[in-house]
């Protein structure tokens, strides 16, 4: 997520073959480590908040190994929101979303499913699809006001970090703080709970549309604006 590889179109042609490591291997790789980091924490019984930062751990973590790949995007609606702001190209678009679906997705199997994303019993679906859209919309709103910002790989990394563990921790207990299509698709697909994955997916792209929207209407720099 960092501004130069976030940010920025990233262009397979130009740097795959100056390096073997294709930018969606490390989108594999780093969504498979920030689910089996989050939700093996779930399968060892953690607790609430523990996961949460757990989550927010292995999110920081990842931006700054595989960041200088990718991005480290590790989310299906983060490369979306970068896509509809017109930093990333449709063809890498969805080489990361497979990408990261099938990360995850790894890791759920080799967790045995633990941790998939359900809300709380006392939750009706358009509460769920309300409190979605709206942290994943504080996330990627984060996200694109730090990137906009600064270069500094680990000040992103940081930053976003502490916002997935604390919306993770307001969120967690009501919906599970999905946030990321990729967190949901692979643990719901391997616990069997396919049915609410459509639910996740479409309120947590929502939210990060917004934030592009909001963010490129009324909080980007000027000198960063087209």
């Amino acid at each position: 997520m960092n501004k130069k590889h976030g940010r920025k179109c990233f262009n397979p042609s130009s740097s795959a073959g100056h390096m073997r490591f294709h930018p969606a291997w490390a989108e594999f790789i780093g969504t498979a480590v920030m689910v089996g980091v989050g939700c093996g924490s779930v399968a060892l019984g953690a607790s609430h908040p523990v996961v949460s930062l757990s989550f927010g751990a292995a999110v920081t973590l990842v931006i700054l190994v595989v960041g200088g790949w990718s991005g480290a995007h590790i989310n299906p609606a983060v490369s979306i929101a970068f896509w509809r702001d017109g930093k990333l190209e449709g063809d890498i678009l969805y080489t990361y979303i497979v990408a990261q679906a099938s990360g995850a997705t790894l890791a759920a199997w080799l967790l045995n499913g633990a941790a998939p994303t359900v809300p709380a019993p006392q939750v009706h679906m358009v509460s769920l699809m309300a409190i979605e859209v709206a942290i994943t919309f504080a996330l990627m709103l984060s996200i694109l006001v730090v990137v906009d910002r600064t270069e500094r790989r680990s000040v992103v990394a940081v930053a976003v970090g502490a916002a997935v563990a604390l919306l993770a921790l307001v969120a967690g207990p009501s919906t599970g703080a999905s946030m990321n299509p990729a967190r949901t698709i692979g643990p719901n697909l391997v616990a069997g709970h396919a049915d609410l994955i459509p639910v996740y997916v479409l309120s947590t792209v929502i939210g990060a549309w917004i934030a592009v929207a909001v963010n490129q209407r009324w909080l980007r720099p000027k000198m960063l604006q087209d």
